[in-house]
């Protein structure tokens, strides 16, 4: 089998909420994804999809995607698809870096292997563990009130996880996270996710001052030096983020006793292949992980509800359902939401079909 055609659609995704907002006064309203189709010769398709969180969170942007897909796309004609180390290798040969344009290709030849085989990609990637994948809701930063008031409703539609965005004014953020925490049965977990937002003096006055509260500290500071200060200086559980973008930090982490929890981005570390190498190691080691990526649609959370399902459930910390935040759907046959849970498809592949009226026209085509 052989790759003749690679495609690239640009798709918005308005949010429900209207923005999303983290810390710096950061945010969001509509994200600009890319859809990416990988066409064969044996008339298989496969997509997978990209979507940086903004310019100014990753080093990732939505027109780098498209960018890149056209100087990466012509090396890989005629490449066997299923063929998944090599095509990694190839694509690492001849786009140094960049791992995010990357990744929707290799999802897409995931996929191509799930239809050749008559496999779900998370059988493929290693079974199929447990009936469903537990999801976090990701609660975007407003005053405190607002933010408890958000948890509630979402604890009702049956989340149990809930990753609070802090990272702003200290003294704001403790108020935040007693709010939210006040209102959540002790079986709930709450994580306060700063995204680098505090200064190191900032985090140490924060888990100081919540000392008494059950809650999981996440990337507090933009290095992992700062990072692993905050940690020896509190015994909250903590996770690790931004900094996770490789084997050797996961080590690195691992001998400095850094973190409890880690978060695996698919597109941050270069695709399902990547990352799945990235998860078995964490199982070797024992970290607990939330499996996703940076954003997405339907596409994007067919491929986190395989590597999640795929990943043994004492490993699992979380997911999420990034197709549930936005207005428009790409797909049929994405995974949905069931309070709180949600589980990969069984159909071959990522499960799904995309709805061509919704991409449109090709904005890259390469053959």
């Amino acid at each position: 089998m052989k790759i003749t055609r690679i495609l690239a659609y640009r798709v918005e995704l308005p949010l429900h909420e209207g923005s999303y907002k983290w810390s710096g006064g950061k945010s969001v309203s509509v994200f600009d994804s890319t859809i990416v189709r990988v066409e064969t010769d044996a008339g298989l398709v496969g997509h997978g999809e990209v979507c940086p969180l903004g310019p100014f969170y990753l080093p990732a942007y939505a027109d780098g995607v498209r960018a890149g897909l056209r100087e990466l796309g012509p090396h890989l004609i005629g490449w066997d698809p299923l063929e998944l180390a090599k095509v990694n290798q190839r694509m690492d040969a001849a786009l140094k870096g960049h791992p995010y344009v990357k990744s929707g290709i290799d999802i897409a030849c995931w996929d191509v292997l799930g239809q050749a085989t008559g496999l779900p990609v998370c059988v493929l990637m290693g079974g199929r563990f447990g009936e469903s994948i537990r999801l976090y809701r990701a609660i975007s930063q407003e005053e405190p009130e607002a933010m408890a008031k958000k948890v509630a409703d979402y604890r009702a539609a049956g989340y149990t996880r809930f990753q609070l965005k802090v990272g702003g004014d200290p003294d704001t953020d403790i108020a935040r996270i007693r709010a939210v925490r006040a209102m959540l049965l002790p079986t709930d977990r709450l994580v306060a996710d700063a995204n680098t937002g505090w200064t190191q003096h900032d985090a140490m006055r924060v888990v100081r001052a919540v000392r008494d509260v059950d809650v999981y500290i996440e990337q507090p500071c933009l290095t992992y030096e700062e990072c692993l200060a905050v940690r020896r200086h509190t015994d909250h559980p903590f996770v690790l983020d931004e900094n996770v973008d490789s084997l050797d930090m996961l080590l690195r982490a691992k001998a400095d006793l850094a973190t409890d929890v880690v978060n695996l981005k698919i597109s941050k570390l270069g695709g399902l292949t990547k990352t799945r190498q990235a998860r078995d190691l964490c199982v070797s080691m024992g970290f607990a992980m939330t499996l996703e990526d940076s954003w997405g649609g339907d596409i994007t959370t067919a491929a986190i509800a395989h590597l999640a399902h795929s990943t043994p459930e004492e490993f699992r910390f979380t997911s999420t359902d990034f197709n549930s935040y936005v207005t428009v759907s790409t797909a049929e046959g994405a995974p949905q939401r069931v309070n709180g849970f949600m589980s990969a498809g069984t159909a071959p592949g990522l499960g799904i079909a995309p709805k061509m009226a919704v991409l449109g026209k090709p904005v890259v085509e390469i053959a």
